[in-house]
């Protein structure tokens, strides 16, 4: 069995994919305040800066800057996921490994993390995350989406509200 090693920098500014295990929910967004108060919680906490998010219904992606001093985001996603999980009911079909390690069935266990390498990098990353619900078909137009950092950076003027175009009448737009 091969040994997963995660990028641990402090400082570093790393982009996550995080799931849920059942890639049929829709739990992310129907729980939208829960998920909130466990991320916020958790930056309060354990601080970290939120360059850009995505909520979708089945999973998220996140872009953050750590601390200079700090290199552990994997206690922050394990902090998120478990208090987004608590006081949700256990998955039904949840292994004999996971009851074992009380662990609910809610998220899958591993998470996706990549280290953002320069700014060409985290723009591309930025991108995609804003993009996410288009290339979903969950809308047509990124402005249309409500659970993403998108807005706050229209808000911020960093970036158009007509973003990203609308992929209805651009056919693959963002393929």
């Amino acid at each position: 069995m091969s040994r997963y090693r995660r990028s641990l920098v402090a400082g570093g500014t790393f982009f996550f994919t995080v799931t849920l295990a059942d890639r049929r929910s829709a739990s992310l967004v129907t729980e939208i305040d829960r998920l909130r108060r466990a991320y916020a919680a958790t930056a309060k906490r354990l601080p970290f800066e939120t360059i850009a998010i995505c909520v979708l219904p089945d999973h998220l992606h996140a872009l953050w800057t750590l601390p200079p001093d700090d290199a552990d985001y994997p206690r922050r996603w394990n902090l998120i996921k478990a208090t987004f999980s608590r006081g949700l009911p256990a998955a039904e079909s949840r292994s004999d490994s996971k009851r074992a390690k009380r662990d609910k069935g809610i998220w899958q266990r591993r998470y996706w993390e990549h280290q953002i390498r320069d700014e060409v990098d985290l723009q591309r990353h930025c991108d995609y995350i804003h993009y996410n619900p288009v290339k979903h078909d969950l809308v047509s137009r990124v402005q249309d989406w409500p659970h993403s950092s998108f807005h706050r950076q229209v808000r911020e003027g960093l970036l158009p509200v007509d973003w990203g175009g609308d992929a209805s009448m651009n056919g693959d737009f963002g393929e």
